[in-house]
């Protein structure tokens, strides 16, 4: 099993930034994918930003040049630096493991609120 904690949401103006953490602990593989995904009221969830093993990585358009991911193999952690905030940004922000052991294991974070607003 795989338990992944968030913290770093909150409250933010408009053009703001925010960073947002990960920690992921438990039966973790040497090669896995982390990531954050985001679901705003009423809409599904979907992918913000996704780093592999390997340091490749892959955005949504919406947060291209805005966002960045980052993790430290050494201790497990994703984090997600972003700037000039919006107000569509706004979501509750889930952290994402996936890894493949047979079959594609994928687990998730109990989300944290990210909130931008004047």
């Amino acid at each position: 099993q795989v338990q992944l904690v968030e913290s770093g949401g909150g409250l933010v103006q408009p053009g703001g930034s925010l960073r947002l953490s990960c920690a992921a602990s438990g039966s973790i593989l040497s090669i896995y994918t982390m990531g954050w995904y985001r679901q705003a009221p009423g809409k599904q969830r979907e992918l913000v930003a996704v780093i592999g093993s390997g340091g490749s990585t892959n955005y949504a358009d919406s947060v291209k040049g805005r966002f960045t991911i980052s993790r430290d193999n050494a201790k497990n952690t994703v984090s997600l630096q972003m700037n000039s905030l919006k107000p569509e940004d706004t979501a509750v922000y889930y952290c994402n493991l996936r890894q493949v052991l047979g079959s594609v294991l994928i687990y998730w974070g109990q989300g944290t609120q990210v909130t931008v607003s004047s």
